[in-house]
C-alpha cells in the first residue's frame, strides 16, 4: 500500500530552530525573564509546554507539536550548541534523535507516522502520547499524555521522529478507545497493510491487559481471521512461486472407520507430507491449544505423516526458506517407510 508521508521528509532540520527548551534558550543567552517577556500576550513567542517555547506567535504545526512533546518528555534536553548548527545540503542528520533520550511517540500519533489511514490526523489529536520509562518523574500536561513502561523499547524512526513500533503503538492507542469499530479498523489495517503480524499485536494487547475489554474481544477474533486468510494466501504463493507440486488444500484426515486425525492446510498424499499454519497467539502457545497441536502432530507422525509447521511470520519474512523445508520433506519421503492409509476429506 502506498501512503503519502504525513510529515515533510526532513521536518526536524527546521522545526528544531522554532521549538526550544529553557535550557537551550539559556545556552543562546536568553534568560528566563527574557523568555517570559517574549511570551506576554501579543508577544513573538509562546510557552506551549512547561519549559518548552514556540518561537513564533501562530498555532504550532503538527511537526512542532511532536517536537515539543518529545522535548518536554526527554530525559536530557538538546545541547544548546546543537540548535544553531545549520543542516548541510544532503546531510542525513544521523544524530537527529539524540535530543529525545528516553522518550518515544506512541499511540495514535505514532500510528499516523507509521502511515495508518484509519488514525486521526496529527493536528486533530487532542493529545500526543509519549512513552517513557516507568521511573521518570513526569506528569501529563497540555497536549502531552505520558505513558509509562518498565523498559523503553527500541525506537523506529520516521522522518527523524522516534516512535514506538506498530504493535506497542496499537496497544497504547487501543487502551484509550471505547468504540469497537475504531479498534477493529486499527487492528485490521495493521495486518492488512503489512505493518505487523497478528501474533505480535495480541502479545502487546496481552501485556497491556486489554484482551478482556469487550471492544477488544471481537476485534481480536476478526484480527485472527484476517491474519489466517493472509497467511493462507502466502502459503499458496509459496507453493506456486517456488515450484512445489500442488497439494490438496484444506483437508481433514481420518483413519478408515476410525477417529478424526485433524485438519491440515496442505497435504501431499503420495509423499505423506503435510503443512499446518501455526496461527496460535503467544497467549495460546502455553495452554491447551498448544497441547492440541502437539498431540495431533505426534499422532500423525506415528502414522508416518511428516508435519511441517509454518508460522505466518516466517512465511512473510523467509518464504524461500520455508519452501526449502517443505521441498526437503517431500524429497525425503522416498527414504521413509510407507505411511498408514488415511482418508482425505475436504475441510
Amino acid at each position: 500500500m502506498t501512503h503519502i508521508p504525513p510529515l515533510s521528509p526532513r521536518p526536524l532540520s527546521h522545526v528544531r530552530r522554532r521549538v526550544l527548551t529553557t535550557a537551550q534558550l539559556r545556552g543562546q543567552g536568553v534568560t528566563g525573564a527574557d523568555a517570559d517577556e517574549r511570551c506576554r500576550p501579543g508577544g513573538p513567542w509562546q510557552r506551549i509546554l512547561p519549559g518548552v517555547f514556540l518561537l513564533h506567535p501562530g498555532p504550532p504545526t503538527a511537526e512542532e507539536r511532536l517536537h515539543a512533546a518529545l522535548l518536554y518528555a526527554a530525559r536530557s534536553p538538546a545541547p544548546a550548541r546543537a540548535v544553531h548548527i545549520p543542516v548541510q545540503p544532503g546531510s542525513e542528520e544521523p544524530h537527529a534523535a539524540q535530543p529525545y533520550a528516553d522518550a518515544l511517540i506512541t499511540g495514535p500519533a505514532a500510528l499516523v507516522l507509521h502511515g495508518f489511514t484509519s488514525a486521526a490526523p496529527l493536528l486533530s489529536l487532542d493529545t500526543i502520547d509519549v512513552l517513557v520509562p516507568r521511573m521518570r518523574r513526569l506528569r501529563s500536561t497540555g497536549c502531552v499524555r505520558i505513558v509509562r513502561t518498565p523498559a523503553l523499547p527500541a525506537p523506529a524512526f520516521v522522518t527523524g521522529v522516534p516512535v514506538a513500533a506498530v504493535p506497542r503503538a496499537l496497544a497504547d492507542a487501543v487502551a484509550e478507545l471505547t468504540d469497537a469499530g475504531a479498534v477493529l479498523r486499527l487492528l485490521t489495517e495493521a495486518v492488512r497493510g503489512g505493518h505487523c503480524e497478528p501474533a505480535s499485536i495480541v502479545a502487546e494487547l496481552t501485556a497491556a491487559r486489554l484482551l478482556g475489554r469487550p471492544q477488544v474481544v471481537d476485534a481480536v477474533d476478526s484480527l485472527k481471521a484476517e491474519g489466517r486468510a493472509i497467511a493462507e494466501t502466502r502459503l499458496y504463493r509459496m507453493v506456486h512461486e517456488h515450484g512445489l507440486p500442488d497439494p490438496l488444500w484444506n483437508v481433514d484426515l481420518r483413519l478408515p472407520g476410525g477417529p478424526h486425525l485433524g485438519g491440515l492446510d496442505a497435504y501431499w498424499p503420495e509423499q505423506a507430507v503435510a503443512v499446518e499454519l501455526d496461527t496460535r497467539t503467544p497467549r495460546q502457545a502455553a495452554d491447551a491449544v498448544w497441547s492440541e497441536y502437539a498431540r495431533k502432530r505426534e499422532h500423525l507422525e506415528r502414522l508416518g505423516i511428516t508435519v511441517v509447521h509454518i508460522t505466518p511470520r516466517k512465511l512473510c519474512e523467509a518464504m524461500e526458506q520455508q519452501a526449502t523445508v517443505v521441498r526437503t520433506a517431500l524429497m525425503a519421503s522416498n527414504d521413509r517407510d510407507p505411511a498408514a492409509y488415511v482418508v482425505v476429506l475436504p475441510r
